[in-house]
């Protein structure tokens, strides 16, 4: 069986969540768990331990989708050195950087 992706186990996670605070039982939730996401008893329990020591939800990563652009070479060195720098992917700052673009254009019309 492979692993859960970041998105799987957070909403596995939430789901967790979401049972302990409609107040079922560890055991109830577990088996919830177990029949809605086809785990066995023990990983549905490290979810429900996880889920335990949250004060809200976690957030569900989007999703990414492979994209090939062109971008002139010096802006693409700017960018990795950028990315080095602050710890980020190229990815996740060009995916900031064009959601506000996009939001500062949606304002102007």
């Amino acid at each position: 069986m492979s692993r859960a992706t970041d998105s799987e186990r957070a909403q596995r996670v939430n789901s967790a969540f979401v049972l302990l605070v409609r107040g079922h039982s560890l055991s109830e939730a577990a088996q919830v768990l177990t029949e809605s996401f086809a785990l066995s008893r023990r990983q549905a329990y490290r979810y429900l331990q996880e889920a335990q020591e949250l004060a809200q939800p976690l957030p569900v990563a989007q999703p990414t989708i492979p994209v090939t652009i062109k971008i002139p070479g010096e802006v693409v060195g700017e960018l990795r050195a950028y990315a080095q720098e602050s710890g980020r992917t190229m990815g996740e700052i060009v995916g900031c950087a064009v959601s506000a673009y996009l939001a500062k254009a949606r304002q102007h019309g």
